[in-house]
């Protein structure tokens, strides 16, 4: 690719400019810090420092959920700084591209601000293509990105810019929001409906507004006519679509649902509520969290693998996104429906914690602590320890390993079910070398 190709910097620089026919989120983005919604909840003293337009901006890597204001962010910064305002998205560049902008930045008078959206997109070595130009002041690196940049973000790129948390939109802002987009339209918005939008978007006002906007144009609110509840819930429905409250008690029944239907083996029903969660708006990442705690906590050692496809559906999602990222989502919730269920290690865990907290410092038994030292050998730190490795079967019967005081305690009991089964016989055997009785739940 070409400078002339890439034609990031054209010569005449125009300033950028909205179509008539662009979708409404896009018409109504702030072009004033006045009109933007959610400073608030930032740093003053960098907020009057990027409205100043004084000196060199910082680096910055913008992260907030998708609606929070990140890309208007960072177009109000390149309009107060006195500089060349470069925008692209991470899917479509690569380290040839970086090294083309930052060959063209270098014969700009003027300082440029490379705006990089969805940054978290970019693999390690597409990162580390843009150190040496951030450090060597070539350009201004703004990244944005609705994941947490800890995960997603190298160490090198985090410690070269500052880090600011957009926080999602609350009410009071996307009220605001609203208000100045129904006028746009000429239609009057009840307080009734704006709370039911502003749930229904979860804090994203580019979803709030075009929801808006499609209420319009499919003729379901005329201009200068009142939206109302009912009206709203009804196109929701014949636009195909579900009511889902994000953040409201609608979220937490169907999320509920889809968990029960996965307990419950039912793989119809956990796909349906689901996807009725993700074709309602909701995150795909939340369904896919949900059901890697469901793997461990209601499969658990039934089938081991069900943790393990879980985790690898998550890696799937973010490697291909949507629309095809539901095809292994709709792949692991089938397998978690069908697979067998045992809760015994999460009913484990909590019964170890319950006797934890009332024998908070029981002592280690002196077999069984590390020595080190001469001294604590003489302490006898150690002694008798036999190395399981060493026994016939790897496993040293009559041995203790738990406190004292809670010797004959047991907390695992693995299920008949799956591949948890093939543990009951071996438990059984060391607990009776040891002395316990083993319970049945």
């Amino acid at each position: 690719m070409t400078d002339k190709t890439l034609d990031l910097f054209p010569e005449d620089r125009p300033k950028r400019q909205t179509r008539a026919d662009a979708p409404l989120a896009e018409r109504m983005r702030p072009q004033t810090w006045e009109d933007f919604q959610g400073l608030s909840g930032l740093d003053q003293r960098l907020i009057e420092q990027l409205r100043s337009g004084r000196g060199r901006p910082p680096s910055l890597i913008l992260w907030g959920p998708p609606g929070s204001g990140k890309t208007t962010l960072a177009r109000l910064v390149g309009k107060c700084f006195d500089a060349v305002f470069v925008e692209v998205s991470a899917v479509l560049v690569g380290v040839k591209e970086i090294r083309e902008i930052a060959n063209t930045a270098k014969k700009e008078v003027k300082a440029t601000i490379l705006f990089v959206d969805e940054i978290h997109r970019l693999t390690k070595a597409q990162q580390d293509a843009f150190l040496p130009h951030v450090e060597a002041g070539t350009f201004i690196l703004i990244g944005a990105t609705t994941e947490n940049p800890s995960f997603y973000l190298t160490n090198a790129i985090r410690s070269r810019a500052r880090v600011v948390v957009l926080p999602e939109l609350g009410v009071p802002a996307l009220f605001e929001i609203l208000t100045r987009a129904a006028q746009a339209l000429g239609v009057s918005v009840g307080a009734e409906v704006e709370s039911l939008l502003s749930q229904l978007c979860g804090g994203d006002a580019r979803q709030l507004l075009n929801t808006l906007e499609a209420l319009v144009q499919t003729g379901a609110v005329v201009s200068g006519g009142t939206l109302s509840r009912e009206v709203l819930e009804n196109f929701l429905s014949t636009d195909g679509k579900r009511f889902y409250d994000r953040g409201g008690e609608e979220h937490y029944n169907i999320a509920s649902a889809f968990i029960k239907s996965l307990r419950g083996s039912d793989p119809d029903a956990a796909l349906y509520w689901g996807f009725r969660m993700i074709d309602s708006g909701e995150d795909p990442r939340f369904v896919i969290r949900r059901m890697i705690i469901f793997a461990s906590e209601d499969i658990g050692n039934a089938d081991p693998r069900a943790l393990t496809i879980a985790v690898s559906t998550s890696e799937a999602f973010e490697r291909i996104g949507m629309p095809e990222g539901s095809i292994p989502i709709a792949q692991c919730i089938c397998y978690l429906a069908c697979a067998p269920k045992s809760n015994r290690s999460y009913q484990a865990m909590k019964q170890v914690r319950a006797v934890i907290e009332r024998s908070p410092k029981t002592s280690v038994p002196a077999h069984l602590r590390n020595a080190p030292t001469a001294l604590m050998r003489e302490l006898g730190y150690g002694e008798g320890y036999q190395y399981p490795h060493d026994a016939a079967q790897g496993t040293v019967y009559g041995e203790q390993y738990l406190p004292d005081e809670i010797a004959d305690q047991t907390f695992y009991n693995p299920s008949e079910r799956g591949v948890e089964q093939h543990f009951i016989a071996p438990l059984e055997a060391l607990r009776k070398s040891q002395n316990k009785v083993q319970r049945r739940s």
